[in-house]
């Protein structure tokens, strides 16, 4: 029945005029998610970042696709010998959306608001790490720390550190107000969001799209109908729809890497799961292939921690705990549930991962002996409920933000792991003197959590994405989760 719907769905789509094709300075993209807002800063969705990073707001720094740092606000740099001070030279001549001016004070604003006791910045602790923010002239600001952060611009271009502007940011999660090319024309909820090029951007002449519209599709049959159509130009497909004849002659396939590392999620709080056992029973009952040949139709790398596989610091650690589902058995028994354990699995409304993936695990772990109830939850609920009020057993998700293996240090995060001795490195890590004592002290931190099998370690998200032929600057692979329309173009 699948598979009648999907052929009905496309030949629909084949059928139906292609007049909407976007004009030479528009285009349209289709995500499956529509963000809960759009203050990049506040928000754990990466949809927002998706939507608003390098689009509406800028950061100090840029990373480009090849994941290199680039100047944006900040036109140049100089850092002291002691890795403490660094020293930006600020943009002359910019503007925030509503016309204000932008200078120094703003990005003192910015980051003291992300250190602030009440901040919702969910990387607060990149601010912390401040010690004084300096302005000694409009253009100039001077950011003295605590102890040594080697990946501090990589750090000021993502999406936890874009510049606000004061006047707008109490409202900037529905009317965002940035310095970057494009600005907010409307957002209707649960359908679209449309931006357009902005007058007060710095280098307006220079922006070949003047207008961007981001289309809410969660379904991927309905996604794929809409590149066919004629009425989207770029967008994510299932992979089971790839092999479609029609994608062939008017569509490029981009198949990368990103830093989403999909894991089975594991409430470290609860008395069954706060026992090492329990959880290497999980780990040897997961055969990550079948998940990956199921669920993304072999797209997708195996891991073994929480790191990506593209990043030269990365260990393969797939083997720490075998698959082997009679060894998880007994190592249920021996944990203390000789009869089986029951456990809840919430997914999130995503289809190929979560839920389908949702299923092969729920599926690989029964054969081990645990008992699996489902719950599909849609995001506002996964957010509330395993996010925040960490109320789940297990789940599974795509944590999608560059080199995030630091969150496993955070107090009350949602997987409920303590452990002072991986605590100890990763802060290590973080102010290491040498990209040598770096290496190996992340190296380290992968082990650990490996070897703890804190969660249930899956596979590296892929970025498979469907572009119109003709559309120019799409990102091959994604280092970190956003859309830079302001340097793609149309050809001629």
């Amino acid at each position: 029945m699948k598979r009648l719907i999907i052929a009905t769905a496309l030949a629909g789509a084949i059928l139906a005029p292609t007049m909407a094709l976007a004009a030479k300075d528009s285009v349209t993209f289709a995500q499956r998610l529509e963000p809960p807002g759009l203050d990049p800063r506040t928000g754990a969705a990466a949809a927002i970042s998706l939507t608003t990073l390098y689009n509406v707001y800028e950061g100090l720094t840029r990373i480009d696709e090849s994941g290199a740092v680039q100047p944006a606000l900040a036109e140049s740099w100089t850092i002291s010998d002691d890795g403490l001070t660094y020293t930006f030279k600020l943009l002359e001549d910019v503007k925030f959306h509503d016309g204000a001016d932008f200078d120094s004070s703003d990005v003192k604003y910015t980051f003291e608001a992300n250190a602030a006791e009440d901040s919702q910045n969910k990387r607060k602790d990149r601010f912390e790490v401040m010690e004084s923010i300096e302005t000694p002239d409009a253009n100039t600001i001077v950011i003295k720390l605590k102890e040594r952060r080697p990946d501090l611009l990589e750090q000021l271009g993502e999406s936890t550190a874009v510049i606000v502007d004061p006047a707008s940011d109490a409202t900037n999660a529905t009317q965002p107000v940035g310095t970057g090319p494009y600005k907010l024309d409307s957002w209707t909820k649960g359908d679209s969001l449309k931006l357009s090029a902005a007058d007060t951007y710095r280098d307006k002449d220079s922006i070949a799209i003047k207008n961007v519209t981001i289309r809410f599709i969660g379904d991927g049959t309905a996604r794929l109908a809409a590149l066919l159509s004629g009425d989207v130009d770029a967008t994510d497909v299932p992979t089971e729809l790839l092999s479609s004849d029609s994608l062939k002659e008017d569509f490029n396939i981009i198949v990368g890497n990103t830093n989403g590392e999909v894991i089975l999620s594991t409430n470290n709080a609860n008395e069954a799961l706060s026992k090492l056992k329990v959880r290497q029973a999980i780990a040897h009952a997961i055969n990550r292939q079948e998940i990956i040949d199921g669920a993304m139709f072999g797209y997708g790398t195996p891991i073994g921690s929480h790191f990506a596989p593209h990043h030269p610091d990365y260990v393969d650690l797939t083997n720490t705990y075998p698959y082997d589902p009679e060894l998880s058995k007994k190592l249920l028994a021996e944990a203390g549930y000789p009869d089986g354990l029951e456990l809840s699995l919430k997914l999130p409304p995503v289809d190929n991962y979560a839920r389908q993936g949702g299923q092969i695990v729920a599926s690989q772990l029964e054969k081990a002996g645990f008992k699996i109830n489902i719950e599909n939850v849609d995001w506002p609920k996964w957010l509330d409920e395993v996010y925040k009020k960490k109320n789940y057993d297990l789940s599974i998700v795509a944590h999608v933000e560059p080199m995030d293996i630091g969150i496993y240090a955070r107090e009350n995060y949602y997987f409920n792991y303590n452990n002072e001795k991986f605590n100890e490195v990763v802060a290590a890590a973080e102010s290491a003197a040498t990209p040598a004592e770096r290496t190996e002290l992340l190296q380290t931190a992968q082990k650990i959590l490996a070897e703890d099998a804190v969660n249930g370690y899956l596979f590296q998200f892929p970025r498979i994405y469907v572009v119109r032929k003709g559309l120019n600057g799409v990102w091959e692979d994604l280092p970190l989760f956003a859309t830079d329309v302001a340097r793609m173009s149309w050809s001629e």
